[in-house]
């Protein structure tokens, strides 16, 4: 429909509105963000100054005016602004206290780099700094300053990208007290993970001989430890299972089923239920643990210890635990975790999540196929993927093969066929052991 100034139209059939008009002599449209017809001819009536504005500062100053960007009556104090954000209705309120303090930790952070003077180092070394005051002042070039402070610092590549996408969550939630657009999308000031591709240092399983090492040494008298017994059971249920710390160790009876053997968990990490059936070893682990039974949890003095809080609500037991467990490793001559360049983090490579990659490998060799190992593991499918890459191995060589014009032979029937022809031309009649390894050969 043809206006006064301008027209309007229909973006598609059931589309939002947009208004037409010339701006400076150039033909120009801007969505009035609604499919609302009566709404639109509002929305146009603040719109008509940007189509009579005569030069591009007035275009830009209607235009911020319009979509909420223009200077408010009040400006806001950085160093205010997370007492405002914190109440603010629209503000990121995570599961975990742990992560709210991070929201709060990784703000206050930019604050304070924000509002820093200069030191000697930056003045010498002509670093650039800048000093700011209002939420208005929050530009492109300060965003870009503190991204590039903080690649300088001994994080990974994912704690930095966490820093600034919690940044720019409360920069967005305080947008009305900006003067422009939230520069905290800017893809630039993100790390990419290519950039510790040669960290090679990956969480690494079990095998069963070390998980019956850790065991043996869990009933050992001479190992010390608090609650041993509970942590004993506590590897079990991990090693059977493969579920996570925290499922393990506030498992409640509620949730086992003796009679059917069978145990329930809804996982905390995702929600995701999953029913597993108990493994004999398990089983009489879990009888074993009745004799302590107090309460709802079936290991109650570890899970008492794991849901201890700060003054703050922040649970700090989850970590007693977890060095609980970490010492059960050392024993049995494993170093948890390793020194990286670049990180003042270790990183962890053995601990209890290793049996969920155990469990997964073991799963893998077995010839479990992976949709029965995702029904007990949940809907995470990262460690199943690692573990199960070796299906397509064989289908991959025999496909070299045929490009190559050769024959595929799958090596280790290779090897089989080999130590049989090998015993083949031994004389009649063949030592007993022998014969116990040819029908384990041919049993293969």
């Amino acid at each position: 429909m043809k206006l006064a100034l301008g027209s309007i139209r229909r973006r598609g059939k059931n589309g939002c509105f947009a208004y037409r008009c010339q701006v400076n002599g150039r033909r120009t449209e801007i969505s009035l963000q609604t499919k609302d017809y009566h709404e639109a001819l509002k929305k146009v009536a603040d719109l008509v100054p940007i189509a009579q504005a005569r030069t591009a500062e007035v275009v830009a100053a209607h235009v911020n005016e319009a979509r909420g960007f223009a200077k408010q009556a009040t400006d806001l104090a950085l160093v205010d602004s997370w007492d405002v954000y914190s109440h603010h209705p629209d503000r990121a309120i995570p599961h975990t206290v742990h992560e709210q303090l991070s929201y709060k930790a990784s703000y206050l952070e930019f604050v304070n780099f924000a509002t820093r003077p200069a030191t000697g180092d930056e003045r010498k070394k002509r670093i650039p700094h800048t000093i700011i005051s209002l939420m208005k002042e929050i530009t492109p070039m300060v965003a870009a300053e503190f991204a590039d402070y903080l690649r300088r610092q001994p994080i990974s590549v994912h704690t930095h990208n966490r820093k600034l996408k919690r940044i720019r969550k409360v920069i967005s939630v305080l947008k009305e007290y900006l003067g422009s657009e939230n520069p905290f999308y800017a893809k630039s000031l993100f790390r990419n993970n290519r950039e510790e591709q040669d960290t090679v240092v990956r969480r690494q399983a079990f095998t069963k001989e070390e998980e019956n090492r850790l065991l043996e040494e869990l009933r050992s008298p001479e190992r010390k430890l608090m609650n041993k017994e509970e942590i004993r059971v506590i590897y079990t249920i991990g090693m059977y299972t493969g579920q996570r710390l925290k499922d393990c160790v506030l498992l409640q009876w509620q949730n086992v089923d003796l009679p059917h053997r069978r145990i329930y968990v809804k996982q905390f990490k995702t929600g995701k239920e999953v029913s597993i059936p108990l493994a004999p070893q398990l089983y009489d682990a879990l009888i074993e643990a009745q004799n302590w039974k107090c309460n709802q949890y079936v290991c109650p003095r570890c899970a008492a210890r794991y849901n201890r809080t700060d003054e703050n609500g922040k649970n700090v037991g989850n970590n007693l635990i977890d060095l609980d467990v970490l010492r059960v490793i050392r024993w049995i001559g494993l170093e948890p975790s390793v020194s990286v360049p670049g990180r003042k983090k270790k990183m962890t490579v053995y601990g209890f999540h290793s049996l969920r990659h155990s469990f997964a490998s073991f799963c893998a060799e077995a010839g479990v196929p992976k949709a029965v190992l995702l029904s007990i593991l949940g809907t995470e499918s990262e460690i199943a993927d690692k573990y199960y890459t070796h299906v397509g191995n064989e289908a991959q060589e025999k496909a070299i093969a045929a490009i190559s014009g050769t024959t595929f032979e799958n090596p280790d029937k290779a090897k089989i066929q080999k130590a049989l022809d090998f015993i083949g031309q031994k004389p009649l009649p063949l030592p007993d052991e022998l014969v116990q390894i040819r029908e384990i050969l041919l049993g293969a």
